[in-house]
């Protein structure tokens, strides 16, 4: 029989033991991984990912500033905090309209924005971001992932050194909150408005006066009559803004932009520098932000429309002959940039190409929507 000491002695002996030998054989990298999970139970994650990205909307913008709050809780859920996207307020380190220059020159790596803002650098880019009298959400969503649509992007923006990954949609746009009714072609003549993106172009040459400033800015150039009219986003988004205080008819269809999308654009030697389940993770948490996006956008826009007389706004339909002139100016403008830019050319007849396809299914499965 031997003491309670001397077993005790024994107990810890065998202990020390059994873990040095524990220690020789362990594989390599798995004193890194324990020390992951230590610091994960104190509350101190080892981030892999750690971005600066500058956004192009607030984050307290319904619609098109808060998805990339969403993506970020995501991206920090399912990773378990090893990565991170420290997101900016436009301003803050980069303006709106100079995200993509920055992501280029290494300044940030990444930001959140709409990729029409490039069109006076890169004119393609206005087909990544919206199209008049173009595809909807899903007909886009469906071009980008499965029919070319991915890599014509990546393309475009190798020019840049970056990579666009699809992050957010919404669907159509207002055609503009005005200060008075649009009876026909005419009234736009002369007409100062805020106008983005190809549509921007379209306005101009039936006659308006087209002025481009950042979101931000719209209320305050509407108040002071700087402007007469502005398009921007969707009704929710709009009203957040102040547009309905000021601007008394918001017209439909947005015939400029039937759907918009959004990407994180990535300086394109941090995304080399990431391993590919990384690279899997932020992707996928952009394709969750696609389709929140676009279903929180379109729960909220009927409630707000519905709204509208109690504030005294007016829901107005551009006459079918104002659609149709913008309609066919639309289609010389494209074909005008299809003829002076390769990328311009190649990118439309992907999306042209698409529909004339899609039209096939779209025209006979869907209900009329006065059904």
């Amino acid at each position: 029989m031997i003491s309670n000491r001397a077993a005790a002695v024994a107990v810890i002996a065998a202990f020390v033991f059994g873990l040095v030998a524990s220690l020789a054989i362990r594989p390599a990298g798995t004193a890194r991984d324990l020390r992951q999970v230590d610091s994960h139970a104190e509350g101190r994650v080892e981030k892999r990912v750690d971005w600066r990205v500058a956004l192009a909307f607030p984050t307290s913008l319904p619609g098109l500033g808060d998805n990339p709050l969403y993506v970020r809780k995501a991206l920090s859920e399912a990773s378990g905090g090893a990565i991170n996207l420290d997101l900016y307020d436009p301003g803050e380190i980069v303006p709106a309209f100079s995200i993509s220059d920055t992501v280029r020159d290494g300044k940030i790596a990444a930001g959140y924005t709409w990729l029409g803002y490039d069109q006076g650098k890169t004119p393609a880019s206005a087909l990544i971001a919206a199209v008049p009298f173009g595809m909807e959400p899903m007909e886009y969503a469906a071009w980008w992932y499965e029919a070319g649509g991915r890599e014509l992007g990546e393309e475009l923006y190798r020019e840049y050194h970056a990579k666009p990954i699809f992050c957010g949609i919404t669907g159509p746009e207002t055609a503009g909150w005005f200060r008075q009714k649009i009876e026909s072609l005419d009234d736009l003549k002369g007409m100062k408005i805020r106008f983005a993106g190809i549509g921007g172009k379209v306005i101009e040459r039936l006659g308006a006066s087209v002025t481009m400033i950042p979101g931000g800015e719209i209320y305050q150039a509407l108040e002071k009559g700087a402007i007469d009219a502005s398009e921007f986003s969707l009704p929710v988004v709009d009203q957040s803004l102040g547009f309905n205080r000021i601007a008394k008819f918001n017209y439909f269809p947005g015939w400029h932009q039937p759907a918009t999308a959004s990407h994180l654009l990535v300086n394109l030697d941090v995304w080399q520098t990431l391993d590919g389940a990384d690279q899997a993770l932020i992707e996928t948490a952009c394709t969750a932000g696609v389709t929140r996006n676009l279903a929180d956008t379109e729960s909220q826009q009927g409630a707000v429309i519905a709204a509208f007389p109690s504030v005294g706004v007016s829901a107005e339909t551009l006459p079918e002959e104002v659609l149709r002139a913008l309609e066919s100016v639309t289609v010389e403008i494209l074909d005008e940039e299809a003829g002076r830019d390769e990328m311009f050319r190649k990118i439309l007849e992907s999306q042209r190409a698409f529909r004339r396809t899609y039209a096939a299914w779209k025209t006979r499965a869907y209900l009329p929507r006065n059904f």
